[in-house]
């Protein structure tokens, strides 16, 4: 599946993909805010293509201008059993020198759509660490309620964090 917006293009990631998702994801202010290790090369880059970003619906995201993968986003196969099913988790990262141009809220709104027309979703979540401001407004901006907080053990930082969770229904989708 290929989702296209004004100025991205979300895909299946390539193996030719690794040197941009490393340029990105070797920034560990995009690793650590999302809670995992900066990739260490671009081999570690192309593993994690294979793996973790060979999953249905998780995709490269491609900056029309450049033709560049400037992040991933997608679902996770995260479920929640308070909302109505059948429901998914959206994650997202983008790379620095991309940030505070909208591009992720219009990625993430084209993944709603998606979810909810194609996938026949019921239920969109997502969530972030209480200090990542930044994914914070994506999520506002995008629609989602907040639900609620836990605290949780992040490796990579070493410490206990707050996540923030916030849910979008279809119906509360299609009322925005």
């Amino acid at each position: 599946m290929v989702l296209e917006t004004s100025r991205l293009i979300l895909r299946p990631f390539t193996d030719t993909d690794a040197p941009d998702l490393y340029a990105s994801a070797s920034d560990r202010r995009v690793g650590h805010s999302a809670g995992w290790e900066p990739h260490k090369s671009v081999e570690e880059s192309l593993e994690i293509i294979h793996t973790v970003f060979s999953t249905p619906n998780t995709f490269a995201v491609v900056d029309k201008a450049s033709g560049r993968v400037i992040g991933s986003a997608g679902f996770n196969d995260g479920h929640q059993t308070m909302l109505p099913g059948p429901d998914d988790e959206i994650g997202y990262a983008l790379h620095p020198d991309y940030w505070g141009r909208g591009l992720m809220t219009e990625a993430v709104r084209e993944l709603l759509r998606c979810g909810f027309e194609e996938l026949g979703l019921a239920a969109i979540w997502c969530g972030h660490f209480a200090d990542n401001h930044r994914s914070r407004r994506v999520i506002e901006k995008c629609g989602f309620t907040y639900r609620f907080t836990d605290r949780v053990w992040v490796e990579v930082v070493g410490k206990e964090l707050e996540e923030l969770h916030y849910a979008l229904t279809k119906e509360e989708w299609k009322a925005l």
